[in-house]
Formats: structure tokens, sequence, C-alpha cells
């Protein structure tokens, strides 16, 4: 059978290999003119070595091809195998213009045979748009495109953000690409100009084209390059021209490429970038304190003490932000007071670039010492800059500072500016993590509950259990009763050992008191107040079967028959003597059935119990492979794909770990404002990881507002961080350990015979028992705080706290990106109002924050 299936196999292939006699070719009839569609050639055949296109009308514009696809199906009918291949050949094309269009045949060579296929006839409906302008404006902003597009598959277009401009305004150049060709590759350098400082912005490498329509073509574009220029000088500046050289991949349509399969070749392609020219005028008038500043910027200044010690040190920060040539402007003049030493100034970078120019914050950090103790005042900082929105001369102030100095005791010391550059947050957190729901928490689930509970039945059961061990140990009735049986036994054994003597008389007299004294003993009634009646009703209330009852008397009443029976005495013994232990032995097993069944029940509950919470405590396994890969990312310093592996794990719920370890990539790219989100969010969920306090610290220690916090009692403080000890969950697996060694310990204050050990039983399970109710309440509060949570993170570069929720409400103070706020109020839509540490509060907009 394999055989013939080989057999077939082989016919199949060959059959294939000759049987390629058709070419089907398809394409819409009417299309309309700007519209793609596609041209498609299906070739009945498993090898198509080469396939070459007609000569393609004006008007139709291949935009994308060839694409080659090949399908296969095979049947197996009734002992008969059947098959067929199929190679499909695709372009996408586009209209241009009006009119009625051939597409001429293609050439194609397959399975050896070269075949040619039919001509297809396209009406293109409508007629080319009108050349479309490239000027575009938007927010007010002036923008003028210069190149040579009206014809061609490769060129760049020239664009600036503005051409008439004042002097240091900045102005955003853009080179753009546009072709239709697979270009493969394309240098070409800004050169050095005269009357400009030019930063470049950085874009990706990889670069990423897209379709776009101009002029009713559509082509592959992509932002090329893309400069920052201010102007140093004033009239007509010429941005020159720029000769790209690129590498573009066409098809070899040779004949020698036609017969041995076709193939791409590389062709060298250079591409010009036309030259520009900005106006640029000159500023006005420039006040005697001009900062040499052109832009919009406001300042704001922090002062981190106001009464010291003489020489002490004094850290003024000045925060100058905005948009505009941030990095040209003259350092802010502070007066200090003639009895202070001043320091070198410690200037931060928080800049970067923007199709506006440079934007973000120039942070100046002064440091100076006061000698002589007295009252000083550092009068208010000025700053005077152009205003591009106005184009007028503003000047923004400081508020004023005044410093009281203190007499010295002699241990003043230099502040170090740099004292955390020798630090580094601590690593990532490695290993297997789960993620769950923000309120998904373990403390007041049912599984909490169930554990609270099978505790407290464990404990009932037990304490039930040795009570009544210990209760059996002092009553004799139940003594005398749970020993009957031995008691019985022995006498039975003198009966035996009687019998073998042949003292008949005496033997009966035994067994007699073996039987009478076992009921009595299990029934507790004096053996004078037996009867055969009340023995019965005993028995049957014990749950004695009828049976067994009937056994015990017949015994009775055999022994008493067989003492004075005449005939085989030997006989007669062994008659009554298996009688009475028969009797005995099945109202034991009676009676042990029944105490069996009844501990069964009790321990099978609280078996149960406890293997139900057991089954809800179970952990819910987690892959921890995109994790591990996200790690793995991390170590290669591919932070960015980090922080994305990260960020989609997060989409799952929510993780401590996953949080910090997405709080150590952001800062790695020093992006302080996010890694500080995170960071925070990972201290909500667990406050007790001192990594997590730590590497928050550290992110906190690069922002720019030093805010001291409001001074509190000292026990609030002990208080909170007692609460911030752990998590929500924390808390609670630490009252249900602390309800267990309750249990213990009371079992032993209860049932041990050792007065010390009984004495430290108490005293532990009243101190565990404390221990529990403290751990619920600071679960409550952690759970509380996870829920409700108010804290908030500033994400624009500077931020005008307002008076009121309103733009034209008065300014209370400034605040800048990475500070963080609680709010205290969010009943208005785009509003929000906050509280900073220190106590301060005003109004600012949603869009200015990101809630923790």
């Amino acid at each position: 059978m394999r055989l013939r299936q080989y057999i077939l196999y082989i016919f199949l292939l060959v059959t294939t290999t000759i049987s390629a006699q058709r070419v089907h070719c398809s394409a819409p009839r009417s299309v309309e003119v700007g519209s793609k569609f596609q041209i498609e050639y299906v070739i009945d055949a498993s090898d198509v070595s080469a396939f070459r296109l007609g000569n393609i009308p004006e008007g139709i514009e291949i935009l994308y091809g060839p694409n080659q696809s090949e399908v296969s199906s095979y049947q197996y009918v009734n002992g008969h195998l059947s098959g067929s291949t199929t190679v499909t050949v695709s372009y996408v094309a586009m209209a241009t213009h009006g009119g009625n269009f051939t597409i001429p045949p293609a050439m194609v060579v397959a399975n050896g045979r070269r075949m040619s296929t039919e001509s297809m006839r396209v009406r293109v409906n409508g007629s080319a748009p009108a050349a479309a302008t490239a000027q575009s404006r938007g927010g007010g902003r002036e923008e003028k495109t210069v190149g040579n597009p009206g014809h061609g598959d490769l060129f760049i277009l020239v664009s600036a953000s503005k051409t008439h401009v004042h002097e240091q305004e900045p102005v955003m150049l853009t080179y753009k690409v546009y072709t239709t060709l697979n270009l493969t590759q394309l240098n070409g350098a800004m050169p050095d100009l005269k009357g400009f400082h030019t930063q470049e912005v950085k874009l990706p490498q990889q670069k990423n084209f897209h379709m776009e329509t101009f002029r009713g073509k559509a082509y592959n574009t992509v932002t090329w390059s893309q400069y920052i220029m201010y102007p140093q000088m004033t009239g007509s500046l010429k941005i020159p021209s720029i000769t790209y050289h690129g590498i573009v991949m066409e098809e070899d349509r040779s004949e020698d490429a036609f017969f041995t399969g076709g193939g791409y070749k590389e062709v060298p392609r250079d591409v010009t970038a036309p030259g520009i020219t900005i106006q640029v005028d000159p500023l006005p008038a420039k006040p005697k304190d001009f900062s040499g500043g052109v832009g919009k910027f406001n300042i704001s200044a922090q002062l981190a003490k106001t009464e010291v010690r003489a020489g002490d040190p004094i850290n003024l920060r000045l925060v100058l932000n905005g948009t505009g040539n941030l990095k040209l402007v003259k350092e802010p003049a502070v007066q200090i007071p003639s009895d202070f030493d001043k320091y070198d100034t410690k200037i931060t970078d928080k800049t970067k670039l923007s199709e506006a120019g440079v934007e973000g914050n120039m942070i100046y950090d002064y440091l100076f010492v006061a000698r002589k103790e007295g009252t000083y005042t550092i009068p208010a900082i000025r700053f005077t800059y152009y205003d591009t929105g106005s184009n007028s001369y503003k000047t923004i102030t400081t508020q004023p500072f005044t410093i009281k100095v203190d007499k010295g005791n002699g241990n003043g010391g230099m502040s170090d500016f740099d004292s955390d550059e020798n630090k580094d947050i601590r690593p990532i957190k490695t290993g297997n993590t789960s993620v769950h729901k923000i309120g998904d928490f373990f403390f007041g689930s049912v599984a909490y509950w169930a554990i609270i509970v099978v505790l407290l039945a464990v404990f009932a059961f037990l304490f039930y259990s040795f009570r009544k061990t210990v209760l059996m140990r002092s009553d004799i009735v139940g003594m005398k009763r749970n020993n009957a049986n031995k008691i019985a036994t022995r006498r039975l054994r003198r009966a035996d050992e009687l019998m073998l003597k042949g003292k008949s008389s005496e033997f009966y007299d035994e067994v007699m008191r073996a039987l009478w004294g076992y009921v009595s003993d299990k029934l507790n009634i004096p053996v004078e107040h037996l009867s055969s009646d009340n023995i019965s009703e005993k028995l049957s209330a014990l749950g004695v079967d009828d049976n067994t009852i009937n056994k015990f008397t017949g015994a009775l009443h055999e022994c008493e028959f067989e003492r004075y029976a005449p005939g085989d005495t030997k006989g007669n013994m062994d008659r009554t003597m298996e009688s009475a232990m028969t009797a005995i032995m099945e109202i034991e097993n009676s009676l042990n059935e029944r105490t069996k069944a009844q501990q069964h029940a009790g321990s099978g509950s609280a078996l149960m119990l406890m293997l139900v919470a057991a089954m809800m405590l179970l952990p819910l396994s987690a892959g921890a492979i995109t994790k591990q890969n996200a790690d793995n990312e991390y170590a290669k310093k591919n932070y960015t794909q980090a922080i994305a592996d990260y960020q989609e794990l997060l989409k799952d719920g929510v993780s401590a770990d996953i949080y910090y370890n997405l709080g150590n990539a952001y800062y790695r790219t020093d992006n302080i404002t996010q890694a500080l989100l995170a960071y925070e969010r990972a201290h909500l969920l667990s406050p007790g990881d001192a990594d997590i306090r730590f590497n928050l610290e550290m992110a906190r220690s690069k922002t720019i507002d030093k805010i001291t916090p409001q001074s509190e009692m000292f026990f609030v403080t002990w208080y909170k961080a007692l609460v911030n000890l752990m998590s929500v969950d924390g808390w609670a697996y630490t009252a249900c350990l602390s309800l267990l060694i309750a249990i213990i310990a009371m079992l032993f204050y209860l049932f041990h015979g050792n007065d010390k050990v009984r004495a430290g039983g108490f005293y532990a399970s009243i101190t565990f028992i404390v221990i529990f109710i403290l751990a619920n309440i600071f679960a409550f509060e952690q759970r509380d705080l996870l829920i409700n949570r108010t804290g908030a993170i500033i994400t624009s570069p500077a931020v005008t706290v307002k008076n009121g929720p309103s733009a034209n409400a008065g300014s209370a103070f400034v605040i800048h990106e990475g500070t963080r706020v609680d709010i205290i109020d969010k009943s208005l839509a785009n509003w929000r109002s906050i509280r900073l540490a220190d106590g301060r509060e005003g109004w600012i907009t949603t869009k200015q924050l990101e809630e923790i």
C-alpha cells in the first residue's frame, strides 16, 4: 500500500509539472482617478522562474509589487491522489489620469515554458485634482514648504515653522522624504551655518515610512531630519540646499536577467533638498537688564531654610521655566548680602527640544554662608526677556526672602550639592511574581474569613476534645465503664483456670460475677438493682441490637441453669464460657462502633473545614515568562523594550515588584517623572519594602522642588511608620498567624499540668489576640489608602498654581515636574484642588498631573 502511495505522489508531481497551460489575469474594469486598485496574475504551475510585467501606460502608476504567493492543495479520493499548485503575482496600482488604458501582456516562465498573458483594459473616470498647496498652518504658526514636487519618484520637501522671526527666536526646520521607490539608504548632513545656533532633534534611526497622498499621488513618506535653529544675526539668512546620496532597489529587466529568473539591483540616486531663506528682524532696543532670553518664560525660587546659625550653609534654588532659547540666556543675578560668602552656582539642565524650541527647566542652585548673626533680606530676583507672543519685553520676579541668622556654634559646614551623585538605585527584583486587581485583597476576602472561622472551629473542637479527656480522667463512673471489659476479661480468665481444675461451682460463681459486674460497670447500676428487664432496656438505649442483648441475657440464664444442671460438667462449662465471652464481645463491638461513628463525624467536619480553607489559600500559578523577558531586556540595557514589557504585564493587574522594576527602567532612561509614578505605586502596594523606599527617595532627590513637610506629633509619625511596616495582605497574614498562636497558647493555658506553662500560655494568648486586632486595624487602613488614594505627581515642566479653579484666578505659587501633591477636591471636571506636603493649597488643571 505504501509503495502504491509513493507511485501516486510521483505521478501527481509529474502531471502537475506538465499541466501548466493557463495564466489568469484580473483587474477592475473601471476605477476613479486617485484610487488604488490591484492587478493580479494567477498561474497554474508549481514553478514560476521568471515574471515580467509589460510597459504600464502613463496614467497608471505601480505603487507596490510584485508580491508573489503560492498555494498547493491535495485530495485523495477513492484511492486516487490529485492536487494542484497556483502561483499568484500581484501589484497595487493607482490611477493618476482619466481615460481608457490597456495593460499589455506580461511574460512568464512556468515549469520551464515561456508564456504570455492576455492584455487588460481599465477605464479611469474623472480628472487629476488641481495641485494642492504645500503650505500648512496650525496653532497660529507660519510654515513655508519648498521643494520640486511637481513630478518625480523621489524628492525632499523642506519646511520651516516660521520664515520671518526675531533675533534668537527659534525656527524648526524639517526635511521630509517622498518616494515611490524602494529606498534603502540616504545620507546627507546639514552644513555649518553662519548666523545660526543649530541643534538637531533626535529622531529614530529606524525610519518608518507611511503612505501619504501629495498632489493626487501616493508616496511613501518619512520625516528624515529636523533642526532647531536660533538666528544670531539679522537680515535675510540663507539655509543652503543639501544633496543627499541614496540607494534604491530596482527590478533588473534585462534579457539576461529575464532568462535567469529575474532579480533586483542597487541603483544610486542623488536627491537635492532645496535651500530656504529666513528673514530675521532685530530685537527692539534692549533694556539694561535684558537676559538674552527670547520666548515665553516664568521664574520661581525656593529657600531651604529661613532660620540658620552663623556658619551654616544656605541653599537658594532658582528655576527658570518656559520655551525659547533657554540654554542661551544669562544666569539670573542674585543680590547676596555683603556679610554672606557666595560659592559657585550649580546649573542643572532639564530641557528638551520641541518644535517651539528648547522647553523645560534650567535650575540654578546658589550656595552661600552667613558669617555674622542678624536678619538679612535677599531682594526679589528679576529676569527680563523678549516675549514672542506679545512682541515686547517682559520682566518677571520672584518673591524676596528674609533670613534670620543666629549665633553660630562653630559646627557649620558646607552643603554638598553632589551628595547623591555617587549613589545608585537598587537593582530590579527578579524571579516570579503575580499580578492582581487593585481592589483584590486577601484581607476581607472569603478565604480570609474562612481561615478565621476554621481556626475558631478547630479551637472549639480541640477544647471540647481535651475537656472531655480531662473530665473522663476525673469521672469514676466513666473509668469504671471503660474498664468494665478488662475486669470481666480477668474474671473470665480466672474462671477458665477453675474450669481446668474441675471446680464447677467456683467456675460458675466467677462467670456470674464477670457477667453481672461487666453490665453493672457499663450501665452504672449497682448489681443488686440489676435484672434482665432493666439490662435489656439500658443496653437498647445505648444502641445495642436486640440479638446481642438476647445473647447476653441468655448467657446469664444459661450460667444459672448450668450451675445446677446434671450431665456433662466439662461440656456445660465450655458452653457457658463461650456464651459469656461471645455476649461481652458483641456488646463491646456494638458500643465501640457507635463511639467511633460519633468521633468520626466530629473530626470529619473539622477536617472538611480545614480542607476547604486550604483549597481557598492555594496560590494560582502565574506565568513568569513575560516578566523574565522584561527582566532580561533590562539586564541587556534595552530599557525602552523593558518598559513596554512591564507595562504589558500591568495591563492584567498590579504588582509591587513589576511597578518597582518599571520605575528602575524609567530611571535609567532619565524619565524621573514616570519613575516616580511607578515607585509611588509600588510603595502603595508594598510600603514596607526597603528597596522601594530607597529608590523612591533617590528619584525624589532628582526633582526640582524641595518641599519640607509640615511637622507633626511624634506619636503620629510612629503610628504611620507602624502601619506602613507591611502591606494590606502582609497585615492580613500576620492576623491569621497571630490568631493561630493565640489559640495554641490558650490550649496550653487550659490543659497543661505545669502552672508556669499555663501562666505563659495565658499571657501569650492575650498578647497575640491584641496583635490580631491591631493587624486587622492596620490592614483596614492600608486598604483604605489604596482604594481611596489621593496622591498625584506633577507631569508638566512647570505649573502655576491658582487661587481658584479658573485661568483668570490669581497665581498662588509655582511647582515643577515630579513634585508629589495630594488631591483634596475632585468635584470639578477639569480642575483639581491640591495640597503640598508643606500645607500650601491651590488649584491646577487635570492635564498637569497624573494620579498615583
